[in-house]
């Protein structure tokens, strides 16, 4: 189901490596680290999470690399089309080779569309590099809106919601790359009509942690609500937690709480509009 909603899907272009002595039959075979090299193109721009790293590289030190990661062949070696984290994690780990899937690919505009693809599908780019992303396919490779959306699986007006958003001002995106705001904030504060409005409702969004909908009503000329006093709950402070937490917030790109007692407790995860829903229940669904 997942690969129906995200157009053609990564699958669809994995081959075997015929070069190899012996290629496995599902299509992935090891190679030498020292033969890959990063994608230029790649769609994540911000850096990895120290902590979440270090504990990838301690599963992958115990357990090895248990999803290969993407690439495609280029000139006497292979160049990431996905799988960034992993590749940099197996090289702190010490590990000297790495299991991938090798695809063909036609041109530049195809790595980049394989690699946001896969970033949809497993790491969930933050909304500001994923609208870059289709910025680059949009103007560089010029794919058109409609085609875009069929590629990544998502509706032609999503991308142009998504593409919205680099017309907020610097400090605002860089807001929402830190997830200080969602997405949903940004498309509130763009309805204001000049930078000036645009910076004094996100500080307020920052100052009054205001929702997606009390931001909308003052952008219509409402009063934002009085938030509810919340119910203190009894959250353990412990490391291992924290680091819990900070693995959610990566993979889900949004606020993540865990309250954890004796051995039960519950994960709350945050969404702020109805395609800030949609997003986080796609990346859930794709979750193996």
């Amino acid at each position: 189901m997942a690969t129906r909603r995200l157009g053609k899907g990564i699958e669809a272009l994995i081959r075997p490596y015929e070069d190899m002595h012996t290629p496995a039959p599902t299509g992935v075979t090891d190679i030498a680290l020292s033969k890959i090299t990063a994608n230029p193109n790649q769609p994540r721009k911000e850096g990895f999470d120290k902590v979440s790293l270090e504990d990838l590289v301690a599963s992958i030190k115990q357990k090895g690399v248990i999803t290969p990661i993407t690439v495609q062949e280029v000139g006497k070696g292979f160049m990431l089309v996905a799988g960034e984290r992993r590749w940099r994690a197996a090289k702190l780990a010490g590990l000297k080779k790495i299991p991938v899937h090798i695809v063909k690919v036609k041109n530049d505009a195809e790595l980049m569309e394989m690699a946001l693809i896969e970033n949809i599908q497993r790491e969930n780019l933050n909304s500001i590099e994923e609208a870059e992303a289709f910025d680059v396919l949009q103007n560089k490779f010029k794919l058109n809106q409609t085609a875009i959306a069929k590629a990544v699986g998502k509706k032609r007006v999503t991308i142009s919601n998504s593409l919205r958003l680099l017309n907020l001002p610097s400090e605002i995106k860089a807001s929402i790359r830190k997830g200080k705001i969602s997405a949903g904030h940004g498309r509130a504060v763009l309805s204001m009509k000049t930078s000036a409005t645009q910076k004094k409702l996100w500080q307020r969004i920052l100052n009054e942690k205001l929702s997606v909908r009390a931001a909308e009503d003052i952008v219509k000329g409402k009063p934002a609500p009085k938030p509810k006093p919340k119910k203190k709950k009894i959250r353990s402070s412990s490391a291992a937690v924290r680091s819990l937490e900070n693995e959610l917030i990566t993979l889900l790109g949004t606020k993540v709480r865990i309250s954890h007692k004796g051995g039960e407790g519950t994960i709350e995860i945050e969404y702020y509009s109805n395609d800030d829903f949609e997003r986080v229940m796609e990346l859930l669904r794709t979750i193996k």
